[in-house]
């Protein structure tokens, strides 16, 4: 999750807060098509043995491949910002011909990895056919950089306000799956980057949330029920 601050305008009415980046999902993906999300895909098996290495690899190769924005600093310790060559191989990390460690190696380029904070840890229903064990990662976003979709796995792209993305999702202008509005929800706290960032910091490590599928006697999906609301412990 990219987030970035709006700064007030008076003039403008602008009030300020924080926005997060969204992506819409393309029409023809298999598993959550024409949804909003965040930046994110699969650890590679070449992305290391190490769990947390590799999924931070992981979800640093998917934000500069979705939202072409490439979450690392230049050997003076700045972020790398528009027009820097490294950016230019965006398609060639998406197609599998450019490695991004190797890239960043050879622009002197290190990896961010301590600017992304694990914020939540949710895993697939049982009883969908494909299921997911996924890490949400929080990160400010780099002011030099601007961020666009692929227009390929992904077909649509927005900056929103964490309450203003809940509100169309309820108008059913955003379709989102839980996890999406329950991480919107954790955001919609926050008056400002910096007061996000260190609560995200200040947490524990994430605990695994598993929904339930709530099933009729003739097995039609009916919904789906999160730990805590009534009736998800008498659910198989």
């Amino acid at each position: 999750m990219l987030i970035r601050d709006i700064v007030g305008d008076a003039s403008t009415g602008t009030t300020p807060g924080i926005e997060v980046f969204m992506l819409r999902r393309t029409l023809a993906a298999v598993f959550g098509s024409g949804m909003y999300v965040f930046p994110g895909g699969r650890v590679e098996a070449g992305d290391g043995d190490d769990a947390d290495r590799s999924h931070r690899l992981a979800a640093v190769r998917e934000c500069f491949e979705e939202a072409g924005v490439l979450l690392a600093r230049t050997s003076s310790g700045v972020h790398v910002s528009d027009g820097h060559p490294a950016l230019a191989a965006r398609h060639g990390v998406h197609d599998g011909s450019v490695d991004l460690v190797s890239l960043c190696a050879e622009h002197a380029l290190v990896l961010a990895f301590d600017e992304l904070v694990w914020v939540s840890h949710w895993i697939t229903p049982i009883g969908e056919a494909r299921r997911f064990d996924t890490r949400f990662y929080l990160a400010p976003a780099p002011r030099e950089q601007t961020s666009q979709h692929d227009d390929n796995e992904t077909i649509a792209s927005l900056w929103a306000r964490p309450g203003d993305a809940l509100a169309r999702q309820a108008a059913g202008e955003l379709t989102m799956m839980p996890p999406t509005i329950k991480n919107l929800q954790f955001l919609t706290e926050f008056a400002d980057t910096e007061a996000a960032m260190a609560v995200a910091h200040a947490l524990p490590p994430p605990q695994r949330i598993l929904p339930k599928l709530r099933m009729s006697e003739a097995g039609k999906l009916l919904g789906v029920s999160l730990p805590g609301e009534s009736g998800y412990e008498a659910l198989a």
